[in-house]
């Protein structure tokens, strides 16, 4: 294990974009080596520029609970988490935070930068009562799998996605075909309600 980086922690801001998008960036490339399923990771991730991702940044701040904290090395981007607040389910006011995202540059993991970052998450959670705090991982992802789980996070659920237009072609032709076996059962009763008339 290597030695504790000396970082400082503060809250994301607008002028953070070019260094997340490096970062974010230097994960992800870092990541293609996980095994055959991380081209499905690999496909969510498409580099933006530093405008994008500062105007997704700040829709994030203004229209959503979440917050970013970001962990510096002097003033280079070297660590992030992000999490969202929200209620266990839609029905509920029990509080939960989810954590979205963590990344730390290659250079700084096992120098306790991820735990810092997530310690700074939980107490953002408690200043907020929740009493569940749970985390979106890569399911190819092994060794951050294996550290979640080492601090107490348990699987809960399983998350899949779909691209949208592929998701809406299955379902749109399942209704079609539901829709073409009705009117045939419809058709279908006609004839044999004509046939049984005509033999009456």
């Amino acid at each position: 294990m290597g030695s504790r980086a000396v970082v400082t922690l503060r809250d994301a801001t607008l002028d953070d974009a070019p260094g997340l998008v490096e970062l974010w960036t230097v994960c992800a490339e870092a990541g293609q080596g996980d095994g055959p399923e991380a081209f499905t990771q690999q496909m969510l991730w498409r580099r933006p520029d530093a405008s994008e991702a500062a105007e997704a940044m700040a829709y994030n701040f203004d229209h959503r609970a979440r917050r970013m904290i970001v962990a510096l090395d002097d003033d280079r981007v070297v660590g992030v988490v992000a999490g969202d607040l929200a209620t266990v389910s839609p029905i509920s006011r029990a509080g939960m935070l989810i954590v979205t995202d963590v990344h730390v540059r290659p250079e700084y993991r096992r120098r306790s930068v991820a735990r810092l970052l997530l310690s700074a998450m939980a107490a953002h959670a408690e200043e907020h009562g929740c009493e569940i705090v749970v985390a979106s991982v890569p399911a190819q992802a092994r060794e951050t799998n294996r550290y979640f789980t080492k601090v107490g996070f348990n699987q809960l659920a399983v998350l899949r996605g779909v691209q949208t237009s592929r998701l809406r072609a299955r379902l749109d032709g399942g209704i079609a075909h539901a829709r073409g076996n009705g009117r045939l059962l419809a058709v279908r009763r006609t004839l044999r309600r004509r046939q049984e008339a005509a033999l009456n």
